[in-house]
């Protein structure tokens, strides 16, 4: 008996309190903090589970990669960074329609995100001219990606096109003989 007669003896020269009011007023303050935080969501409330298997685009073009921008409910929504894509169907709240990075979704977005661009004109693979710092912050995003969203596919240049992206025309002498 002599530890509970220190401790509430302790807890009347601390507080002021008679220890009844004291333990009263702790279980209160228990209640109310668990209410409280009831009411906000935690980091782990954000983290949206993929409800299905990310599907597998494979290897497509930019042209097609567009089509996995969010205008089709059905598809999943896809970004492209350095080539490889990612499905970033988890976070509809930023990448889907009307969320604060929907414009990078369906799209090669490197050069806009080492940039932090959010300039039409930045939303391609491209990556000359930037800067050292520039490629860090690529690199930083890209790590990102890898951590959080499944990879599903890569970019690749479109079959009547170079690798830097320009058309090439070819042409079969072989038929133009042919046709004089």
């Amino acid at each position: 008996m002599g530890i509970y007669s220190t401790v509430m003896e302790t807890v009347t020269e601390v507080t002021g309190l008679s220890p009844t009011a004291f333990f009263t007023i702790l279980a209160m303050m228990v209640v109310v903090y668990n209410i409280v935080s009831g009411m906000f969501l935690g980091p782990e409330d954000f983290r949206q589970k993929p409800q299905k298997e990310p599907i597998q685009v494979g290897d497509i073009t930019e042209s097609e990669l567009r089509a996995y921008d969010g205008s089709d409910p059905k598809k999943p929504l896809l970004i492209a960074i350095r080539g490889q894509i990612y499905d970033v169907s988890s976070s509809k709240m930023f990448y889907g329609r009307g969320g604060a990075y929907s414009m990078f979704t369906g799209r090669e977005a490197s050069r806009a995100l080492a940039m932090l661009s959010f300039k039409p004109e930045d939303l391609t693979g491209n990556l000359e001219g930037l800067s050292a710092e520039e490629l860090g912050v690529l690199e930083d995003w890209e790590s990102k990606f890898i951590e959080k969203y499944p990879v599903v596919g890569r970019v690749v240049p479109a079959p009547n096109s170079s690798e830097n992206g320009e058309k090439v025309h070819i042409q079969d002498n072989d038929r133009n003989e042919k046709m004089e």
